[in-house]
């Protein structure tokens, strides 16, 4: 569940329909795996709905579950509607602090390697968010739990109104080490975020052994 709040925070929104009496909890993502993982968790058997968005935009997925119990909690626990520019971070508990933090970033985070030109690899991490509060609660909480020591916390280039909390190379590892704790169930991570991390660790080990190639004699390198 600490997950899926996280997921919620990100990727979530309330609708309220009162001509209808109707108060609904929608999920949206362009990422069908991660609205699949939601709807299981809740034990929903609402409808996954696509939407074609054309040109070369993925297409949408949407999970709109009808619950006035549901939304109310949701409420208490801080994802109010129209949340995107206002929302707080919410108490977790340190031993969900791992679930929601990695539930925010597959829903609102990336991860990227670039390269220097020495070729040496580079490892970011990015959180984004309409609210600039929350980033800063979130900072705090990684610092206290992730003994992250640096970031940049700056308004999103491209996109108006938001924020972008970055992390470099020591601090992603530390991340990488909060979100995925050994033993993690394989549907409670987004396969191509973690993937990005792993191929990072494979780039640098090799770079490493490139290094120490000069003082290995031939035929002693590890394969």
């Amino acid at each position: 569940m600490a997950y899926v709040l996280g997921f919620l925070f990100a990727d979530g929104s309330l609708e309220n329909a009162p001509y209808i009496r109707g108060k609904y909890v929608r999920v949206t993502s362009t990422d069908v795996d991660r609205v699949q993982v939601i709807k299981k968790l809740l034990n929903s058997s609402h409808t996954i709905v696509k939407t074609e968005k054309g040109g070369n935009r993925k297409p949408r997925y949407l999970l709109r579950i009808g619950s006035r119990s549901l939304y109310e909690r949701l409420v208490i626990l801080g994802v109010t509607p129209r949340k995107s520019f206002t929302m707080t971070f919410p108490h977790v508990p340190p031993e969900c602090l791992s679930g929601f933090v990695r539930g925010y970033f597959d829903g609102d985070g990336c991860v990227n390697i670039s390269h220097n030109y020495q070729g040496k690899s580079r490892l970011f991490t990015i959180f984004t968010s309409g609210s600039r509060a929350f980033l800063e609660s979130l900072h705090c909480r990684l610092q206290a739990t992730a003994n992250v020591t640096g970031s940049t916390l700056h308004s999103h280039a491209s996109t108006p109104g938001t924020f972008q909390l970055r992390y470099f190379a020591r601090d992603s590892i530390r991340l990488f080490e909060l979100m995925y704790p050994v033993g993690i169930p394989h549907d409670l991570l987004m396969q191509r975020k973690y993937a990005i991390f792993m191929r990072y660790f494979d780039e640098i080990q090799a770079q490493s052994l490139r290094r120490m190639s000069k003082y290995i004699p031939t035929g002693h390198m590890a394969k």
